[in-house]
């Protein structure tokens, strides 16, 4: 079954490097941030890993917990955390999810129910585990993305899209592209004019279906 924005993700349980636990009891009342490898010890997996570890002061300050997935087992975890702290210099604290069942790849629909791993097999062979998830305190879906095992993430736009998330999270409003932190947003066409400036003051209405205001106000 397809995990879709706002399904309730499953209360999976997890082994990881850092012990087994429930993927909700683990998430807590905070953001979650999952992020998925097809193996270890790979070039692009690496330098990402290495990219989130950086970010931990990032992610405290956004209230949100990170934990990886790679379907390998909990020892060549431990042994890759020492080459990701090697290349970027900062230690993953984070959990790793031993997945070589590939069960919770499968129930978070990035590999089809009849997915095997191979003898011999290589990243190729579980390549669409490549997803970034990020979950919501009500432990919802609010947005994944796929990427192919070419092209690193870029967790600046991660970033990005958690604080677009957090901003947007119980108010009627959106985030035109490119959005930053700071810029105007877009108000929901559930306030009409009136309930709009109520709401959040001066609007600028560019058009009849796009109005624009400021939160920093």
């Amino acid at each position: 079954m397809a995990l879709r924005i706002n399904d309730i993700v499953p209360n999976l349980e997890l082994e990881t490097d850092l012990g087994t636990f429930n993927l909700h009891d683990w998430i807590g009342d905070s953001w979650a941030i999952l992020f998925s490898h097809p193996k270890d010890f790979t070039p692009v997996c690496t330098t990402e890993f290495g990219a989130v570890a950086t970010l931990a002061e990032e992610w405290q300050k956004r209230g949100t917990k990170v934990i990886g997935l790679s379907v390998d087992g909990v020892e060549e975890h431990k042994q890759w955390k020492a080459d990701i702290e090697t290349f970027s210099g900062a230690k993953p604290t984070f959990p790793i999810i031993a997945d070589e069942s590939l069960a919770v790849s499968k129930a978070l629909d990035m590999l089809p129910a009849d997915a095997y791993l191979p003898d011999g097999r290589t990243a190729a062979d579980s390549a669409s585990v490549r997803v970034v998830f990020i979950i919501s305190p009500d432990k919802k879906l609010q947005l994944s993305m796929t990427y192919p095992m070419s092209v690193g993430r870029n967790f600046a736009e991660v970033l990005r899209a958690l604080d677009a998330l957090q901003t947007s999270y119980g108010e009627p409003v959106a985030m035109p592209a490119n959005w930053q932190v700071g810029d105007d947003v877009i108000v929901a066409l559930s306030l009409n004019d009136e309930q709009a400036k109520d709401k959040y003051g001066e609007l600028d209405i560019k058009l009849p279906y796009l109005r624009t205001t400021s939160l920093t106000k």
